[in-house]
């Protein structure tokens, strides 16, 4: 039996207290629960940016016009000063980041970053070229103007250039895998997620823009790989990262106190959440969350509330940038019925029902033996293996039901409702919790 453990200022001593109460407290296959707490975050994972939160001026040096400049002076071998500032590059294969791991008693993974002149070197050796083309601008940090920060897909080096980072000690994760094995009350890791989160979705979006649009062309990268450009001198158009929003919406029935949750077959076993989906050309963010309830569950939705939204740069590569923009979404209509093709099941599930879904789940377990996995993978002692396995408990009884961890917005959806966590609708009633205890999304 395992507890939702979400609260920001959770120390790891209480951590294991709850944990060992947790233990005594399952008799007879019942359930004794503890109130569900709230998650307290100053910004959904993979926001909250910590490189790229303001823009610099183009004269500044650590400016991407400047970078790129003398970038392509150390690369053209035409200058032998010491970096002002220093580069740091963060390698991407297939995918994935470069990470390393603490190897502590308490296994905390880090991003696998480069020198400039170690990263050349390496590169060099396995045959991946290092151009100002191949590298993307990501920024610098607000408290450390010194460092500017860059991507790289090394994709083409293959296994050889794995050996030799594994040497070191460091390997390709997951960022899926990394994002359950961040601690979400831990800054430094969910800066660092972001961070990659971000370089994934722009090196995975150069990948899907070779070529122009427009004439067939192949692009270029410009403005140091924030953009791209047609080659053609005929069309020379102007390529941005795509963004690709997604509506995703907790239906409630306020006159029954329940709410709609969904499961895919795709699913960890066990695990229900939100209605989600892309939406559609012409139409408004409201009109996506009701065309989506109607055609997936059958439900007429009437009014719609926004509660925030979160950048998701773990989707397929082929879309890259997602953006989640998240709802409260009131039913008019309760006769559920369910388009197998999209869902495998949707059930309505009371108020109560919801919050033990939240203090029972396994987020902590599934932290935990993720970022020891993590760690293995780091060594070279274990393969990545499919996530299931980490919401698995080796003992005791399982809860019937667990929601999407703290790193989704599908959570903070389902946790405030459950909580009434800063709703303000009709004869919704506005907090249940302490002040000290509203999310700071």
């Amino acid at each position: 039996m395992l507890f939702l453990l979400s609260s920001s200022s959770t120390s790891s001593k209480a951590v294991s207290q709850l944990l060992s109460l947790s233990q005594t407290l399952k008799t007879n296959k019942s359930w004794i629960f503890i109130p569900a707490m709230s998650v307290s975050l100053n910004s959904h994972v993979f926001a909250g940016n910590p490189i790229k939160l303001r823009t610099p001026k183009p004269t500044d040096p650590f400016s991407s016009t400047s970078a790129i400049r003398t970038l392509k002076n150390l690369i053209l071998g035409q200058t032998d000063e010491p970096l002002s500032p220093n580069f740091k590059i963060l390698p991407f294969r297939k995918g994935r980041p470069l990470a390393g791991s603490s190897g502590s008693p308490d296994p905390n993974w880090h991003l696998g970053w480069l020198d400039f002149g170690d990263c050349r070197g390496l590169l060099e050796n396995y045959a991946v070229k290092l151009s100002e083309d191949s590298l993307v601008y990501l920024g610098s940090k607000n408290d450390n103007q010194s460092v500017v920060y860059w991507a790289i897909d090394v994709s083409e080096g293959g296994n050889d250039l794995v050996k030799a980072l594994g040497a070191r000690q460091l390997c390709f994760v997951e960022l899926r895998t990394l994002m359950v094995a961040s601690d979400w009350a831990d800054s430094r890791a969910m800066g660092e997620l972001a961070v990659a989160g971000h370089a994934r979705a722009l090196l995975e979006w150069h990948g899907v823009s070779r070529f122009c649009g427009f004439c067939g062309s192949k692009t270029v990268p410009v403005d140091a790989g924030r953009r791209k450009q047609c080659s053609n001198e005929l069309c020379k158009k102007r390529v941005y990262p795509r963004v690709d929003p997604v509506v995703i919406m907790l239906v409630i029935d306020k006159e029954n106190d329940r709410a709609l949750l969904s499961r895919q077959s795709r699913f960890v076993p066990r695990m229900w959440s939100c209605l989600a989906g892309f939406m559609e050309p012409g139409e408004s963010l409201e009109e996506a969350v009701r065309r989506e309830t109607r055609e997936e569950t059958g439900i007429e939705v009437g009014e719609v509330v926004y509660h925030s939204s979160q950048p998701w740069p773990v989707g397929p590569s082929s879309m890259p940038c997602q953006l989640m923009v998240g709802f409260f979404a009131y039913a008019k209509s309760f006769e559920i019925e369910v388009d197998k093709e999209e869902l495998e099941d949707a059930q309505w599930h009371s108020r109560e029902d919801v919050k033990k879904a939240l203090t029972l789940a396994e987020y902590h377990k599934a932290q935990k033996t993720t970022a020891a996995k993590v760690d293995q993978m780091c060594k070279g002692v274990e393969k990545e293996q499919n996530l299931a396995t980490a919401y698995n408990v080796d003992s005791g009884e399982l809860a019937p039901m667990f929601v999407p961890g703290p790193y989704a917005i599908a959570h903070h959806l389902i946790s405030s409702w459950a909580n009434q966590v800063g709703i303000n609708n009709g004869n919704e009633t506005q907090s249940k919790l302490p002040a000290a205890s509203l999310p700071k999304l």
